[in-house]
């Protein structure tokens, strides 16, 4: 699709630093059907539009809390398919944030132990 009239876009570099992605890992979520064909200028070149910055903040978010690809390509096949698939996606992400949820609670968990590490290392420090 050509893109020269409609909203103003950015290159590849410049979408991947928006959302803080390499332009390595944002074509490469483009190969794993991330992310919906791109629009190009009148030269060919991709052209990144502010819905498609959107989507891609929201797979690198989905990324961080360690979605795993198949969940992400999953849901992005059931976005595609509009709003018959609501309930699906509901479900998707909040079987995603169960696993959050629980991942949190472990990270906690450890934050405890390092926590007490160093107390008992600075208390060690301390009395030398």
């Amino acid at each position: 699709m050509d893109i020269s009239t409609q909203e103003p876009a950015l290159s590849v570099g410049e979408a991947a630093a928006r959302v803080g992605l390499t332009t390595y890992t944002l074509r490469w979520y483009e190969q794993e059907g991330l992310v919906a064909p791109v629009g190009r200028d009148s030269a060919g070149r991709r052209r990144y539009t502010e819905s498609d910055l959107d989507w891609l903040l929201l797979l690198t978010r989905l990324r961080r809390t360690g979605m795993p690809v198949r969940d992400m390509r999953r849901y992005a096949e059931l976005a595609r398919q509009g709003d018959r698939t609501l309930g699906a996606r509901r479900a998707l992400f909040e079987a995603h944030r169960a696993r959050v949820l629980a991942r949190m609670v472990e990270l906690e968990e450890d934050l405890t132990v390092l926590n007490y590490k160093i107390d008992l290392y600075r208390r060690a420090e301390e009395g030398r």
